[in-house]
């Protein structure tokens, strides 16, 4: 198969801000368009733990209704990827149950 006969789109790894709960729905089109980003949470979580708590449990749900994944990178920061893309985990930090849970979990006891 030739090159030019396969269309492929291309992907950015981005590295934005969560500063409001209203950003969330710019991560999920980014992530729609086949993107991974790597999301700020500190912005939000200075200003409110319960918004933090609520746009990382709508990121959850999210990435797992479109069979993507995220994981945490750190305090700060998640990563968050299509469905086309897996993040690693080594064989020692991968928790009980699945990554989007374990996200959840963590952030209901922050």
């Amino acid at each position: 198969m030739e090159a030019s006969s396969v269309q492929q789109q291309t992907a950015y790894v981005k590295a934005v801000s969560l500063r409001e709960i209203d950003d969330v729905a710019k991560i999920q089109s980014e992530v729609k368009l086949g993107n991974i980003l790597i999301v700020r949470i500190t912005p939000l979580a200075k200003k409110s733990v319960e918004d933090t708590k609520k746009a990382i449990n709508e990121l959850c749900d999210y990435v797992k209704e479109i069979k993507g994944d995220i994981a945490r990178l750190g305090e700060e920061r998640i990563v968050i990827t299509p469905s086309t893309v897996r993040i690693w985990r080594s064989e020692h930090s991968i928790p009980k149950g699945s990554a989007t849970s374990a996200l959840k979990r963590r952030a209901v006891r922050n």
